[in-house]
């Protein structure tokens, strides 16, 4: 068989490298700006359910390949099958996404260059922390389709105000890197040569901290802000009490004490 006659190798999906505790998956369809199909929801999915499960992995980062971080859906796969369950099963997998980066034990960074658009909007806004490239862009775009984003709408509005967000659903309109860190979609905004020192600061003071207190916060966090004021304070202070009890809060306390470094023990 002829050099040319043979399978092209194919390329992953989704990208993984761990590195001193820092998990980077990087969406890896980037002729297509990283569109969520099918396959690269299923991968994503499979990744986090990865890293959750170890306990050397401190922070996860979530970048795109190429030119942009993502662009949304992938409109060819969803039109090549036009059939309510079908849209029903794909929409619920991308929540399951969603959800599954919330209740991830280790703080989840995106890393966006370029556009971040429809549900790939909805990935940065999923993620606990985002820094942006000066250059990138965001919108919830839909609707310019005939379609409004409804799922992507669930995280966006849980971190903008709801005019702010509704502005953006009903327009379609891109913000760009300043506006959507005013807006509270990302924590920051460096030039294009800083946005890999900015996310390895990020995560170095992340690493830094105890294992059991960032696991223990992130949970207590997203589960406090659905309830009442009363009925957060009162678990919030249950979910102290029981952080105090760990080893690393003793270790902490002590090593403040004596003015040391503290030696954390790990989740």
């Amino acid at each position: 068989m002829s050099a040319s006659a043979e399978a092209l190798p194919v390329e992953p999906l989704l990208l993984s490298r761990t590195e001193n505790g820092v998990t980077t998956l990087t969406l890896n369809r980037p002729a297509q700006y990283n569109c969520l199909s099918e396959g690269m929801l299923d991968a994503l999915q499979e990744a986090l359910q990865t890293a959750a499960a170890d306990a050397t992995v401190r922070v996860v980062v979530i970048a795109g390949a190429g030119r942009a971080f993502c662009a949304g859906h992938d409109l060819k796969e969803m039109r090549a099958r036009p059939e309510r369950d079908y849209y029903r099963d794909l929409f619920t997998r991308c929540s399951r996404v969603m959800q599954g980066i919330t209740e991830l034990p280790q703080p989840v960074i995106a890393r966006v260059h370029g556009i971040a658009a429809a549900a790939g909007c909805q990935l940065v806004a999923a993620c606990d922390l985002a820094v942006a490239s000066s250059e990138a862009r965001f919108a919830v775009s839909g609707v310019k389709l005939g379609l409004f984003c409804s799922t992507p709408s669930v995280a966006l509005s849980r971190n903008v105000s709801r005019k702010r967000a509704f502005e953006m659903l009903v327009t379609g309109e891109f913000i760009d890197a300043p506006t959507a860190a005013d807006y509270g979609l990302i924590n920051r905004v460096v030039s294009p040569s800083e946005l890999d020192d900015a996310i390895a600061t990020l995560c170095d003071s992340i690493r830094a901290k105890s294992p059991v207190a960032i696991a223990t916060g992130k949970g207590m966090f997203y589960t406090q802000a659905e309830k009442t004021l009363a009925d957060a304070y009162a678990y919030a202070g249950e979910v102290m009490a029981c952080n105090m009890m760990a080893e690393d809060a003793a270790e902490g306390a002590d090593a403040f004490l004596a003015k040391r470094k503290p030696t954390w023990k790990g989740r």
